[in-house]
């Protein structure tokens, strides 16, 4: 089930931990793909918080946002670029872009299967995606009061093996998130030195989200090229000669 898009934007932009979420999970972001010249970066779900980023060098930048959710402006006080779809079915071109960046909508998702079919269609060659879900053994995943204690929290191996049964090669991993999902001041003012510390305590202390890059499978063509072709030459000298017909 999808949160509610002014539930997210609430917490995102309206309240300390959320946008100390933010600012962990959009350094992880730029860690993977610190710039996106000239690419289409498109985000689904509520991924529009990690795109701000490339809003000034990409050659075009997506918001969307599935219905169950809901939509919203953004980004604010500039052009729109948020547009609301159907969850399995998104209003892009075959092979259109170059990043994806998927946020609270694969865990939320009823038909998490049809999502990654989509997202798999809308990646182009070379194209990476990156996904985002809360980790299963984290803390934030049993706070209901933060976008990530909805919806299926997520292990490695789960997400990389639904990941793979739709065509997508998992390249690398991370996650974020260490410090604990409170509002008290102590925890607010120390998050950035948690994250700092994070990956090397990840062996006791799980961060609160998965992130998974993922390239585009592409299948080699079963049809036979030219090459396969030119090994087995049809040689006219080889053929046998037809009998000569006599004259009657």
């Amino acid at each position: 089930m999808h949160l509610d898009v002014l539930d997210l934007r609430q917490f995102y932009y309206r309240t300390r931990l959320g946008r100390v979420a933010q600012a962990a999970i959009r350094d992880k972001v730029l860690t993977f793909w610190p710039e996106a010249k000239r690419q289409t970066v498109v985000g689904f779900g509520f991924a529009v918080p990690l795109l701000r980023p490339y809003l000034e060098d990409a050659r075009r930048v997506v918001g969307l946002m599935p219905g169950p959710q809901g939509v919203m402006h953004w980004p604010a006080g500039l052009p729109n670029v948020s547009v609301l779809c159907e969850e399995t079915l998104w209003p892009l071109d075959t092979g259109v872009a170059d990043r994806l960046v998927c946020l609270h909508g694969l865990e939320t998702s009823e038909h998490p299967s049809a999502v990654l079919e989509e997202a798999q269609r809308i990646l182009g060659p070379g194209g990476r995606a990156l996904f985002i879900v809360p980790n299963r053994a984290g803390l934030w995943a049993r706070r209901d009061g933060t976008p990530f204690g909805f919806g299926r929290p997520y292990s490695i191996g789960q997400l990389e093996a639904q990941l793979k049964r739709h065509a997508f090669v998992p390249e690398r991993h991370t996650s974020a998130l260490y410090v604990p999902p409170s509002t008290q001041p102590f925890w607010l003012r120390s998050a950035a030195m948690w994250e700092k510390a994070g990956q090397s305590l990840s062996a006791v202390w799980s961060g609160g989200v998965l992130m998974v890059e993922a390239s585009k499978q592409v299948h080699k063509p079963i049809r036979p090229g030219l090459a396969d072709r030119v090994k087995q030459p049809f040689r006219v000298l080889d053929a046998a000669p037809s009998p000569e017909v006599k004259p009657v």
